[in-house]
């Protein structure tokens, strides 16, 4: 057997050792109603919706764990000029969130293809009857507001794709060489063309 070394209440000792220290201190208790508590950067609070990025794709409802995602919507016709026939477009009716239900995972916020959907760091939305935790996208599309402007782009770090794109096709007119036109030969094989 393995001796133990140490002296016996070693463990109790430093445990009211810390007890003494921390009850020697002021507490610094925020006083929350009064005074708003300073989040962290990319803390999660509700969902912000922005519905004219919405295309009703049902990604986020599809990938939903909870199934608290529930949208409705319609087509309608778009005429384009020039086109042979009219487009359809879908337009979004219903986009609701059960916040009851939420787990905030975040997945609908991932999955999203066109950034619909955003955390915004606005927590205070309590109700007293569960029914009111169903949010709809009037409601959604106003904590829009709270969502804060994405972090700067590290410059010592890789470069956006869409930047680098952008760069190249920019960089690709000043690269290629004019082409000029080449003479045109005669269509009647007179002198000019070869045989």
């Amino acid at each position: 057997m393995s001796e133990r070394s140490g002296i016996p209440g070693e463990g109790l000792v430093k445990g009211l050792a810390v007890t003494l220290k921390t009850m020697t201190r002021r507490s610094t208790t925020q006083q929350y109603p009064d005074v708003a508590p300073e989040l962290p950067p990319r803390s999660r609070g509700v969902i912000a919706l922005l519905e004219e990025n919405c295309t009703v794709c049902m990604l986020c409802a599809r990938e939903c764990p909870d199934w608290c995602i529930y949208i409705d919507s319609h087509k309608e016709e778009v005429a384009v000029p020039g086109a042979a026939r009219p487009r359809q477009r879908n337009v979004l009716d219903r986009f609701d969130i059960d916040f009851s239900l939420c787990m905030y995972c975040g997945i609908c916020i991932e999955v999203c293809p066109f950034d619909a959907l955003y955390w915004s760091p606005e927590f205070e939305y309590a109700e007293y009857d569960i029914k009111d935790l169903l949010h709809d996208k009037d409601h959604l599309g106003e904590w829009m507001a709270t969502v804060p402007p994405p972090p700067a782009h590290d410059p010592n770090g890789e470069p956006a794709k869409e930047e680098s794109v952008a760069a190249r096709k920019a960089a690709a007119p000043a690269a290629r060489p004019a082409v000029r036109p080449s003479p045109a030969a005669p269509a009647d094989g007179g002198e000019g063309t070869p045989r």
